[in-house]
């Protein structure tokens, strides 16, 4: 069983940053394909950045291109990092870490395993 948990949320002002943190433990080779999901109060989840375990690859959704950046501890793969830049208030939600085998792409019914979810709030 794969486990992942979130850190590194918080308040900030718009224009701000953040880095938030995903741990993964466990069976990390369920670990082909990591992401970040938000939701918003009253509002769908909506995924926000994709990583590819397997030669790095990353993507953005439209909302956060140029301004978050995806990485993974050199040391340690098992942690992911969301940079968030020029933080906006459109961007407060709760951002959850989601992780699955397999093709890396939006769906995040596919993705098996999720976080608690760290809270991100930007304001004005």
């Amino acid at each position: 069983q794969l486990q992942l948990v979130e850190s590194g949320g918080g308040s900030v002002q718009a224009g701000g940053s953040l880095r938030l943190s995903c741990v993964a433990s466990g069976y990390t080779l369920s670990t082909s394909c990591m992401a970040w999901f938000r939701q918003a109060p009253g509002k769908e989840r909506e995924g926000v950045a994709l990583f590819e375990s397997d030669g790095g690859a990353t993507y953005y959704s439209n909302s956060v291109q140029g301004r978050f950046t995806l990485s993974q501890d050199t040391a340690e793969n098992t942690v992911l990092y969301l940079q968030m830049n020029a933080l906006k208030p459109e961007d407060t939600a709760m951002y959850y870490c989601a992780a699955k085998t397999g093709v890396c792409w939006w769906n995040e019914e596919r993705f098996t395993f999720w976080g608690q979810g760290t809270q991100v709030t930007v304001s004005s």
